[in-house]
């Protein structure tokens, strides 16, 4: 004869553990996320307002150019003189024919240094090219 007891499994309540797990993994998520959302302002560079100007979201492989108010020209984070953007430009062009430019020009940007970074885009065969605008501040 057995005269033990049969324990009956213990109720389970909320588990803290996992949850713990998922909200960590969230907030990875979302630091990374906002990480690269944010790659794209990271230089110094001031780009003017537009009335009808809307924010584009950000997608993958896209190729930024900015233009600094000193006429340094960067590359997806990359500092380049005229005649490495040309080549860097040309590559780009030959693999990607229809691949999209997105220009950042400093709103103090002389008009001359802008001219001759879009003439080395056309010498490159770059014809696709977006001008970044920001959207105007909202008066409380």
């Amino acid at each position: 004869m057995n005269f033990r007891k049969r324990s009956s499994p213990p109720l389970l309540g909320f588990q803290i553990a996992p949850m713990v797990d998922v909200l960590l993994v969230l907030l990875v998520f979302f630091i990374v996320t906002w990480h690269i959302a944010l790659s794209e302002n990271e230089l110094d560079v001031k780009v003017p307002t537009a009335a009808n100007a809307h924010e584009q979201q950000p997608y993958l492989n896209q190729v930024v150019l900015n233009i600094r108010k000193d006429g340094t020209v960067v590359l997806n984070k990359v500092e380049m003189s005229p005649v490495q953007l040309k080549e860097k430009l040309a590559k780009l062009a030959e693999l990607y024919p229809d691949q999209a430019v997105i220009v950042r020009g400093d709103e103090e940007l002389p008009y001359k240094d802008m001219i001759a970074v879009l003439d080395i885009c056309r010498s490159a065969n770059i014809w696709n090219l977006i001008f970044a605008t920001s959207v105007p501040q909202q008066k409380p």
